[in-house]
């Protein structure tokens, strides 16, 4: 695949991906103005949480996949922002009986893009609940996440596949993969072990 056909794929994932993680909840505010417009008050109560849930999820995500995808931020380099944002985009993910939360330890700019892939690309696999511990020690990052309960065998083998050059269906669901790919831009590789835990070193 040449340059350009490789960024125009990898672009057209994105979209996908991210159109496919807001559509919901537009939707869900779309369907509460049009009960607002009805006029009918007996629903108020309803239409104001979903405006309130709603409106918190697509601000933590669009937040997260700006700073994920979009172009050079300066919130990244802010490791505090970049923390936060992290955290506030894995609550719209988990819920309370099962949080995902994260340890997110770096202090080189470098790795701030590829830890945040890291972690969308870990929240990804995880069923119910999970940790996620991400560090950065001597030019070397380490991503893992620890489930209480079982991970998604099925899409840790399919990021599996794409690491080592395969195709699988659905791969806009795996667009975080194929960028941090990209931006390593052969420079470093991503090395994947899945034993009690998934666990990605980029070295």
């Amino acid at each position: 695949m040449t340059d350009n056909k490789l960024l125009q794929h990898t672009s057209e994932l994105i979209c996908t991906r991210i159109s496919h993680d807001i559509i919901g909840n537009v939707g869900a505010v779309s369907n509460a103005v049009e009960l607002l417009e009805e006029g009918d008050m007996d629903f108020i109560d309803d239409i104001r949480s979903i405006l309130k849930v709603s409106s918190k999820i697509l601000s933590a995500r669009l937040k997260f996949f700006r700073l994920v995808f979009g172009l050079q931020n300066a919130n990244l380099t802010d490791f505090e922002t970049v923390k936060t944002t992290a955290e506030s985009y894995l609550q719209t993910i988990g819920n309370a009986s099962y949080p995902i939360t994260v340890n997110l330890k770096i202090e080189d700019i470098q790795w701030t893009r590829p830890a945040l892939l890291t972690v969308m690309i870990l929240a990804d696999v995880v069923i119910k609940g999970a940790e996620i511990d991400i560090t950065e020690k001597d030019n070397v990052l380490t991503a893992q996440v620890r489930s209480l309960h079982s991970l998604a065998n099925e899409k840790i083998k399919n990021i599996e596949i794409i690491l080592s050059g395969g195709e699988v269906e659905n791969p806009a669901q795996y667009a975080p993969v194929v960028y941090l790919q990209n931006i390593l831009n052969n420079d470093k590789k991503i090395h994947i072990m899945n034993d009690n835990m998934l666990t990605l070193i980029i070295r």
